[in-house]
C-alpha cells in the first residue's frame, strides 16, 4: 500500500507589517481602507490577514478594541465573488449590536465590491422580511446563532455554498449559553475537508472554546497579541457619551470651559485627523494635524511648535504621534476610541509630564459603550462619567477669562488717554456702565461671551438619547432610495442629514433610523406630506402595522414570527424545538 508522504512543514504566522500594501490585498479593498483613512495595520490584523487570505483556518486571541473586526472582514470580502449570488460567507456574533457594527464594517470595507450584499440577521426584526433579502441574494451574512438557526431549519438559510465561516467573541457566545448553537451550525455546514474555512476570535480561551476549535478548525494558525505590563499614568481619566455628529460640538465645548494649556486629540484616521483640524481652524483656534500623509520633517515642525507655544491643539493620529514629548500638554482628547485598547495608554501618557497634572478625555458613542467596559477591565481603572459643558458653562467660562484679562489690563497698562476718552462721554450725559459695557462689546465682537449653538447641536447634553426606528409606507417597489427618505427628513423636518443613522428599504416599506430627541418632530411635519408622488404614513416602528408578530410554537416545529428568542435576547432558555441540540444551561 503506497503510503501518503507527510505533509510539509507550515511556516510560522509572518511578522507584523507597516502598511496594508504589504498584506497582499486587493485593489479595490485598498481603495477603501485609504478613503477610510487607516494608516497601518495593528498587530492583530498584520498577523492574521496574511495566513485568512492563504486559506488557513485561525485562532486569534484578541480584545475588542484590537482591529479584530478588519482583520477577518477584508480577508472574507477578498475570498467572496459577488459575481455569484449564495451565501459564500457567515459571521456568528453573541450579540445583535456587535452583528449591526460588523456588517456596517464590511459595507464600508465593501464599497468597491460591485453588487456586494451583507445581511445583519437578529431576533426583533421580522423574519419574513429577512427571507425575502436572502431570496434576492446575499453574499454575506451576519448573524446572531438564535436567529440564524431559525432561517436554517426554514430552510431560507443554505450554507452549501459557504466560503468562510467566522465566530466572533466565542468566549462571549459561551457565556450566554449560545456554544451548542454554534456547533449545530457549524454542522450544517460544509466540512472544512469541502474547503470551509474557519476563523476563531475570543479575549479568552476556556477550555469549552478550545474543544470547538479542535473539532471544527483543521490545522489552523493560532495567534495570540502578547499582553504586555500596564503602567497607566496616574493622571484624571474621564469619558463623555457622545454620538458621532456632535463629537465636534462637544469638543469646541470642552475646550471653552477646561483650564487648557496645550491639547492632544486622537483620532482613528488620518482622514479625520485633517478634517477635524480644519474645522477648529474655522472656528478660530491655533490648531495643527498630524497624520500618516506628513513626512518626518513636517511633522517634527509641528512638535516644535506646539512645544514652543505656537499651537495649542494638535489633531494626531496614533502612527504620526508616536515619540511626542511635550511636557506643557495639559489635556488629551481620545476624539475616537482606539482600535488597539494598547494604544490608549501610550496615548494618555502623553499629558501628566514633568510632574504636572493632566487630564484625558474620552468620547464614547452609544454604540461603543460595550468597547467603554472592555478598557476599564483592560486598564484595570475606572473612567469617570462627566458632564457635558452647556452653553451656559461656555459663557461663564468666557466671562470669567475675560474679566481676567480686565484685571490684568488695568494693573498693567497706561490707561490715561482711555479714560480721558471715557471721561468726555461720561461728560456727554452716557452712563459710565453702559460706556464700559460698549467696550467690552467691541473687545468681544469677534468672539462674543454668549455662545452660538448650531441647530445640529441644539439639544446636546450628556445623555445622548439614542436612535428611534421609523417606519414608512413606501419602499422599493414604490422606487424608494436612501436619498430621497434623507432628503425628505432634511426638507420637511429640518434634521441635518448628516445626522440620520442606517435605512433599510424593503420592497413596500422602508425604515429608518434618527436621533431620539428628533423624531415627534419628523412624525408631526412629515405627516400628509408625498414620497415619489404618494402620501406618505409615518411612525415609531412597532407602533403599527410592522410590529413583528409574536411567535406561537404550537408544538414542534419552527419558531415563527419576528419576536426575538431567548438565544437572541440572551436570557434563559426556553424548551428547544426541532432538530438540533439541547441548549447549553451556561448563564
Amino acid at each position: 500500500m503506497k503510503k501518503t508522504p507527510p505533509a510539509p512543514p507550515v511556516p510560522d504566522p509572518p511578522p507584523p507589517v507597516e502598511s496594508f500594501q504589504e498584506l497582499g490585498l486587493s485593489e479595490s479593498l485598498l481603495r477603501s481602507i485609504a478613503e477610510v483613512g487607516y494608516e497601518a495595520p495593528t498587530p492583530i490584523q498584520s498577523v492574521a490577514i496574511p495566513p485568512l487570505l492563504a486559506g488557513r483556518d485561525l485562532i486569534g486571541q484578541a480584545q475588542t478594541g484590537t482591529g479584530k473586526t478588519a482583520a477577518f472582514g477584508l480577508a472574507l470580502l477578498q475570498a467572496i465573488d459577488p459575481a455569484e449570488r449564495s451565501v459564500q460567507a457567515l459571521v456568528l456574533t453573541p450579540t445583535r449590536e456587535l452583528g449591526i457594527q460588523v456588517a456596517e464594517a464590511l459595507h464600508t470595507y465593501g464599497k468597491y465590491l460591485q453588487r456586494l450584499v451583507v445581511l445583519p440577521v437578529y431576533g426583533g426584526q421580522s423574519l419574513e422580511a429577512q427571507q425575502r433579502r436572502l431570496e434576492r441574494g446575499v453574499h454575506v451574512v451576519v448573524g446572531t446563532p438564535g436567529r440564524i438557526m431559525d432561517h436554517l431549519r426554514r430552510g431560507t438559510l443554505r450554507l452549501d455554498r459557504i466560503r468562510m465561516v467566522v465566530l466572533d467573541e466565542a468566549d462571549e457566545m459561551l457565556r450566554m449559553g449560545f456554544i451548542e448553537d454554534v456547533e449545530w451550525i457549524l454542522a450544517q455546514a460544509p466540512p472544512p475537508s469541502a474547503g470551509r474555512q474557519t476563523a476563531l476570535f475570543s479575549a479568552t480561551m476556556p477550555p469549552e472554546i478550545r474543544r470547538i476549535a479542535q473539532r471544527h478548525l483543521h490545522d489552523p494558525v493560532s495567534i495570540e497579541l502578547e499582553r504586555k505590563a500596564l503602567n497607566v499614568p496616574a493622571i484624571d481619566q474621564r469619558y463623555l457619551i457622545v454620538p458621532q455628529p456632535q463629537k465636534l460640538e462637544a469638543l469646541t465645548r470642552l475646550l471653552e470651559t477646561e483650564a487648557i494649556e496645550a491639547v492632544l486629540v486622537f483620532t482613528r484616521t488620518k482622514t479625520a485627523a485633517a478634517e477635524i483640524s480644519e474645522k477648529l481652524e474655522a472656528r478660530g483656534y491655533s490648531v495643527a494635524a498630524l497624520h500618516g500623509d506628513m513626512n518626518q520633517p513636517m511633522r517634527e515642525r509641528v512638535v516644535e511648535r506646539l512645544r514652543a507655544g505656537q499651537v495649542e491643539i494638535v489633531v494626531a493620529t496614533d502612527v504620526a504621534a508616536r515619540g511626542i514629548d511635550v511636557d506643557r500638554i495639559s489635556h488629551v482628547v481620545n476624539y475616537d476610541i482606539p482600535y488597539d485598547l494598547g494604544a490608549y495608554i501610550h496615548r494618555i501618557g502623553r499629558t501628566g509630564r514633568a510632574g504636572r497634572a493632566g487630564s484625558a478625555v474620552l468620547f464614547v458613542t452609544p454604540r461603543e459603550r460595550r468597547m467603554l467596559q472592555d478598557l476599564e477591565r483592560y486598564t484595570g481603572q475606572r473612567i469617570k462619567p462627566m458632564r457635558m459643558p452647556t452653553a451656559a458653562d461656555v459663557a461663564l467660562r468666557r466671562s470669567e477669562m475675560f474679566k481676567e484679562t480686565l484685571r490684568q489690563t488695568i494693573t498693567e497698562q497706561d490707561l490715561d488717554l482711555y479714560l480721558a476718552l471715557v471721561e468726555e462721554l461720561v461728560e456727554e450725559g452716557l452712563d459710565l456702565a453702559v460706556v464700559a459695557a460698549a467696550a467690552a462689546y467691541l473687545a468681544r465682537r469677534e468672539r462674543p461671551l454668549e455662545m452660538a449653538v448650531e441647530p445640529e447641536a441644539a439639544g446636546l447634553s450628556s445623555a445622548d438619547g439614542g436612535m428611534v426606528r421609523l417606519f414608512l409606507n413606501a419602499g422599493r417597489i414604490a422606487g424608494v432610495r436612501p436619498a430621497d427618505i434623507v432628503g425628505a427628513i432634511a426638507n420637511e423636518a429640518g434634521v441635518p442629514g448628516k445626522e440620520i443613522g442606517s435605512i433599510d428599504i424593503d420592497d413596500r416599506f422602508s425604515l429608518v433610523e434618527v436621533p431620539a430627541r428628533y423624531h415627534r418632530q419628523i412624525v408631526e411635519r412629515m405627516s400628509g406630506a408625498t414620497l415619489r408622488g404618494r402620501p406618505l404614513e409615518i411612525r415609531v416602528a412597532g407602533e403599527g402595522e410592522d410590529r413583528p408578530r409574536p411567535s406561537r410554537r404550537p408544538g414542534p416545529g419552527p419558531r415563527g414570527g419576528g419576536r426575538p428568542g431567548p438565544a437572541d435576547r440572551g436570557g434563559p432558555h426556553g424548551p428547544r424545538k426541532g432538530p438540533g441540540p439541547k441548549r447549553s444551561r451556561w448563564p
